[in-house]
């Protein structure tokens, strides 16, 4: 096996990498030559007191260690690939609270209780308010441009949508999504220096957002309504959630709901532009296949990580009871053995077995249905209303160890 011509030191969740671009040479290189391959890095450099991870870059593979939690942990050192090199331990291991971090049977107890909101009928209910929704943002950013005709896409469309499904979704008013957008950002941004955002400022907006959803909690079992809020914790004997759990729980939907689903439409819009063909095809026939493969394409988690509970074999290597195992979906979604020229945008691709939910098993994205549904109208909404949008400036990509994410995009429309 020949092998990879990667450059030492490399490191695939150093922030700065993926600040100027997804890696796609290099995971190419591993899935070729080491598809399961050690990363070194320095004594604490992620918050973790080891030395480095296994980078795991084919489809295959990261669909294994996705459904063998029995094997690979999310809980021991959390779902995080990497955190700040001042990360403290006790504030890893408090992150085991968010279902994102639960392995079962504990993943499962509180998944069930949750996924009552994200039911085939929960999501039909919203769709009607959302295309409304949708519609609207897209008028309010035309009239919104000024003489230039040019705006900002992610604040003024990509953000805008997810904001409000989750508000409409969990009982949110609409007027206190500046503050969920503000706080998820500032736990997100904490790698990027033109936030100016600490570890400690990201964990006072982790905490704002706790007390939030707890206080909404608590105002539902003083007061229950028609909402899902009632639903989920009005009744905890019931097989319902506890006010702390129902707190974490928004949390996770703070990003998991709002940063992943705006990135996935910013790279969509991005993706459009850039391959005007696939754009006068979508506009003209508005295939149902679209929003699958902008998530493909954008992979905006590029990657999740999970923690050996033995020792074991992956990919031909010997993996160590302890060691961690970095999940590279942006790779995974571009494996020439899963998918026919990945390298092309195609908005017909089908089949699309795309990773960018997650690899399957406990943790496959619990609200996939609504983050296609949001793709879905935004686009359509995009093309009904401005048809002939254009670049108007290159992506300013957020600064992140594993966030495939995008701050501005100049857009314009004539």
């Amino acid at each position: 096996m020949p092998c990879p011509a990667l450059p030492d030191g490399f490191d695939f969740t150093d922030p700065d990498l993926l600040h100027h671009r997804v890696p796609l040479p290099e995971f190419a290189e591993l899935r070729q030559a080491e598809p399961v391959r050690w990363i070194p890095q320095p004594a604490n450099v992620a918050g973790f007191q080891d030395e480095g991870y296994w980078a795991v870059t084919r489809h295959a593979d990261v669909k294994y260690v996705s459904t063998h939690p029995e094997l690979f942990s999310s809980t021991l050192n959390t779902a995080i690939i990497r955190f700040g090199p001042h990360m403290e331990r006790d504030a890893i291991d408090a992150q085991r609270l968010i279902l994102l971090n639960m392995d079962p049977p504990e993943h499962t107890r509180v998944r069930q209780i949750v996924q009552r909101g994200f039911t085939p009928r929960a999501i039909r209910a919203l769709e009607k308010n959302l295309h409304d929704r949708a519609g609207r943002i897209v008028e309010t950013a035309l009239a919104n441009a000024g003489p230039s005709g040019s705006f900002d896409f992610v604040t003024e469309v990509a953000s805008e949508l997810p904001l409000q499904a989750i508000a409409e979704l969990i009982g949110i008013p609409q007027d206190d999504r500046a503050k969920i957008f503000d706080w998820s950002n500032k736990m997100i941004a904490y790698d990027d220096p033109e936030y100016a955002i600490t570890e400690e400022i990201g964990q006072e907006a982790a905490t704002e957002i706790l007390a939030y959803a707890m206080n909404m909690s608590a105002d539902r079992k003083q007061c229950p309504a028609k909402d899902i809020v009632t639903t989920l914790v009005a009744a905890e004997d019931e097989g319902n959630l506890a006010s702390d759990e129902f707190g974490f729980f928004v949390l996770m939907l703070a990003v998991a709901g709002n940063e992943t689903t705006r990135n996935a439409i910013t790279h969509g819009m991005h993706a459009f532009l850039t391959h005007p063909d696939q754009w006068d095809l979508y506009k003209r026939e508005r295939p149902a296949t679209a929003a699958e493969e902008i998530v493909r394409w954008a992979t905006p988690i590029v990657a999740f990580q999970r923690t050996a509970t033995q020792d074991t074999e992956l990919g031909g290597k010997q993996i160590r009871k302890g060691d961690r195992v970095g999940l590279f979906y942006s790779s995974a979604n571009n494996d020439p053995e899963v998918f026919d020229t990945p390298e092309v945008f195609d908005v017909d691709r089908d089949p699309n077995p795309h990773l960018g939910f997650g690899g399957g098993g406990p943790h496959f994205c619990l609200g996939k249905s609504l983050a296609t549904l949001e793709i879905d109208l935004i686009f359509n909404a995009i093309a009904d209303a401005m048809p002939g949008v254009r670049l108007a400036g290159d992506p300013r990509r957020l600064r992140s160890a594993w966030i495939n994410g995008v701050k501005e995009l100049q857009v314009g429309v004539d």
